[in-house]
Order: structure tokens, then sequence, then C-alpha cells
């Protein structure tokens, strides 16, 4: 994960505070400052004699945050620097590189140079404001799955199984859910409890994505196996047009319920593909439409359509493999 500092200098208590409450990791102070900033929060503090900030306008400065890196001082680039000075640095493989950023955009790109990025990102004073945006860009990175729309052809109740809620620490939007399946190569968008009806409050932080075998896409280009999530775990949370971002996990809840196995049709490149999930059988259970909105599955029928996630098949402790294999 990405560092997100505050370089707090000139001190200023006032932003300091604002930083911290907006998610940075850390602070870079005043060499006096660093033993009462450090009482204020568990996070790094660094003194700003331990880190060497280096305008790169030419090659010269690129030599000197070179050679400051084969040392244990950190390298702070000045803002301003460019892509190719920077990917150079990084090739050398060592010390700890941080990027002073303005703003998201600034930090995303930081964070993707080489495909590996900064250590972290640094935030100055005048930009305190601009915090939480760039800590969200860092931690919870936009991306984009391609969806596909799914036909269902069999919907049937099979008795009890342990279910997984999945609470987040994020509040999740109508139409976003979790991606999961008998297999990692055909997943179903599974709806977060963000509806509300006459007998059950909404959940809008839950997801109750379906059993303790299940496949769900999690970040990195990895599975995890439901019952395998933690408290502090990540998970991908995907809304019904791909887009895809990470929650961190509050808790998870297992415990037995009468269970639904959905089995569905979609088309890829003109063949046919089939995959299943189970998941709860009651009313707040609920898939995706293809328009994005969300469908119990005590009122979905056969022939109705559903969003799922194509992929192959292949895992290794979550992680893809090619192989011959079949589900």
């Amino acid at each position: 994960m990405k560092k997100v500092l505050f370089h707090a200098v000139p001190f200023e208590k006032e932003r300091l505070t604002m930083a911290l409450e907006a998610g940075a990791d850390g602070v870079i102070v005043p060499a006096d400052r660093v033993a009462a900033v450090s009482q204020m929060a568990r996070i790094e503090v660094l003194s700003e004699e331990d880190v060497l900030m280096v305008a790169l306008g030419s090659k010269d400065d690129e030599k000197e945050a070179a050679a400051a890196l084969s040392t244990a001082k950190a390298v702070i680039l000045a803002a301003g620097w460019e892509i190719i000075p920077v990917e150079n640095l990084l090739a050398l493989g060592r010390g700890m590189l941080l990027a002073e950023v303005e703003n998201a955009e600034q930090a995303r790109l930081a964070a993707g140079i080489l495909e590996r990025g900064v250590d972290g990102v640094v935030i100055g004073p005048e930009h305190a404001a601009a915090v939480r945006s760039i800590v969200e860009s860092v931690r919870q990175p936009v991306q984009r799955l391609e969806l596909s729309t799914a036909v269902i052809t069999e919907i049937r109740p099979v008795g009890l199984g342990h279910r997984v809620c999945v609470d987040t620490l994020s509040l999740l939007e109508p139409g976003s859910g979790m991606l999961v399946g008998d297999s990692a190569a055909f997943t179903f968008l599974v709806h977060a409890e963000t509806e509300h009806n006459e007998y059950v409050a909404s959940r809008p932080f839950r997801v109750n994505a379906g059993a303790v075998h299940s496949y769900a896409v999690m970040p990195h280009d990895r599975t995890a196996y439901l019952e395998e999530l933690r408290s502090g775990s990540e998970t991908l949370i995907v809304g019904a047009d791909g887009r895809a971002r990470v929650a961190v996990v509050g808790r998870v809840k297992v415990e037995a319920r009468p269970m639904l196995c959905i089995r569905a049709m979609a088309r890829d490149g003109g063949v046919e593909r089939h995959g299943g999930v189970f998941v709860q059988n009651a009313e707040t259970i609920r898939l995706v439409r293809p328009d994005g909105r969300p469908a119990s599955v005590v009122e979905l029928c056969e022939g109705d359509e559903i969003l799922c996630r194509l992929d192959v098949a292949g895992r290794h402790f979550g992680m893809r493999v090619e192989e011959d294999i079949r589900e």
C-alpha cells in the first residue's frame, strides 16, 4: 500500500489535524515537533532532517537523488517532477522514493509509474484540503471490469448451508456489490444490502455474498474463498457499470441458512458459458439486472437477465495460473 505523508513544514497544528483526520499515514515535521506529534495518533512521524527534498531540474539533480537513495534517507521529489527521471530512479530498486503531489490525479500518476509507482506521496501544507481525495485515489484506485449479461437457467432451493455476510468499512452504493461464484471463470454480481423493505432495515455496508465455498473476486487480480475473508482483509466492490474499488472488511459473519442454487448462461464470442452460485434464500439477497437495478432472488425467474463476469478458470491460492482445468 502506498504511503500518504503530510509535509507539515511550516508547522500548523490545525492543518496537521485536518490531514490526519483525512487519513494521512504519516507526517514530516520539524525536528523539535517529532515527540509531540507522535502522541497525536499511531502514525509514522518523520523529522524534516530525515528526508531530502530534490527538485528534478537537471540530470545532476537526478544523480543527487540516486545517491541519496543509497543511504537511509528518504527522497522526496518536489512538485514538478517528470516521469522519465522518476522511472530512472525507480529502476535503481533501492531506498524510499516519495513524490510531492498537489491533487488526486498527480497521486494516481505517481503511484502507477513503471506499474510499481513511488513508495508514497507527499502533500504540502498549502494542499491540506486535498488530502482526503488523494488518500482515496491512492488507497482505492478505481478500475473497470468488463461485465456480461447472463440468462438465468435454473433456480432451486437446496436446503441448509453456511453463508457469508461481508460487512465492510464503507457505505456501498445502489447497483454495487461483490462478484461471487462457484468458479473464478463465471461470477455473479451479488448486490449490497442497500435496499429497504418493511420487514428489514437496509445494511448499506454489507454484502450477503454467498456460500462459504464460493470464489469472490479480490483486488490485484486475485480470488479468495468467502470463508477465508477476515476483519482487515481487502475486498473488491464492483458497480453495474464495471467500476471497481477496494473496501476493507470490518467483520465476516457466517451462519447456517436455507440456500438457493442459481445457474445461468452467458455467451462469450458465440460460445455458451455456464456458471452457478449459491446464495441465501431470502428476499434481501439480490443480484443485479443489466440496467443496474437490484433483483431479489425470490423474485427472479428462469429467463431473467442478470450481470456476471466471465474469466478463465485456473487459480492457485487465489493467484491466476495457466493450466488445463474443468470445474
